[in-house]
């Protein structure tokens, strides 16, 4: 542990008032493991965040987000059975909809129709979008053939074409959030190296929020989540997603046709999320 101690020991003399360091490397308390902050290189995609997510008005927003947990929490079913404390998936999208107000009665629901749910497969496919931005769409869908032309045909009519070898720009990791007001760039630190994240960015939530986002490896998302919430934080969510290695740096114009073909691929019923590797200019 003495190599991050010295690093912390350095930060006291250079932190800024918010979590706006240059990336480092530290190494975490395994062996062979490494941390990384990547606050700066997240910042740009937090602008990128604010335009992607405001959209409509707030009630259909909502209507939309409560549809597409649906479809996860189908997926989820599908993938590890319908009880929360045998499937972990299941377990962190129920409680993501717990933290969005969203009733009891409701995610019920959602779990016993993903049981009843006719089958379905799931898919994802790739695509570049405006800038050459990479984009993974994820789907689950009952007429594969129907789904694949629709994609084909939205990225067509709004500056995007499919693009084999996107997913390998991404890696799929396990990403918890948790909220990031009053939490000094020293403690982000120190954190990330208690709990054995790999790494912790700054974002943002819809609202402004402040967050931080620890990545970490798929099979250690409960043990993070366990972790911090030990250390007396307030987890605001958990689960797996795909990360990007690089990000595409795109202008404002480049940024509004991608928010805007992010948006009409969302809208389609078959679309369960997309992931991105947008990055805003400075």
């Amino acid at each position: 542990m003495a190599g991050p101690v010295l690093l912390l020991r350095a930060l006291r003399t250079l932190r800024p008032p918010t979590l706006t360091l240059a990336s480092a490397t530290l190494p975490a308390p395994a062996p062979g493991r490494t941390l990384q902050l990547g606050a700066a290189l997240q910042a740009g995609h937090n602008k990128w965040s604010k335009v992607k997510h405001i959209k409509g008005p707030k009630d259909e927003a909502k209507g939309r987000l409560i549809m597409k947990y649906g479809v996860m929490i189908r997926i989820a079913v599908k993938e590890g059975g319908a009880n929360p404390d045998l499937n972990i998936n299941l377990a962190h999208l129920v409680e993501q909809c717990r933290n969005m107000n969203m009733p009891k009665a409701t995610i019920d629901a959602a779990i016993k129709s993903a049981e009843k749910a006719k089958p379905a497969s799931q898919h994802m496919f790739e695509a570049r979008g405006p800038g050459r931005c990479l984009l993974l769409i994820e789907v689950l869908t009952d007429n594969n053939t129907r789904c694949l032309q629709e994609i084909r045909r939205l990225l067509a009519r709004n500056g995007g074409t499919m693009s084999d070898g996107a997913r390998h720009n991404f890696n799929r990791r396990g990403v918890v959030l948790l909220p990031g007001q009053n939490v000094t760039a020293e403690r982000a630190l120190e954190l990330a190296i208690e709990v054995g994240a790999e790494d912790v960015q700054e974002t943002e939530d819809e609202q402004e929020n402040a967050l931080l986002k620890f990545t970490c490896d798929v099979t250690d998302v409960n043990k993070v989540v366990t972790s911090l919430q030990g250390l007396g934080m307030k987890t605001t969510s958990a689960g797996i997603e795909f990360v990007p290695r690089t990000y595409s740096s795109l202008d404002q114009q480049q940024l509004e046709a991608a928010s805007t073909l992010i948006d009409v691929l969302t809208d389609y019923p078959d679309v369960v999320r997309v992931w991105d590797n947008i990055q805003a200019d400075s």
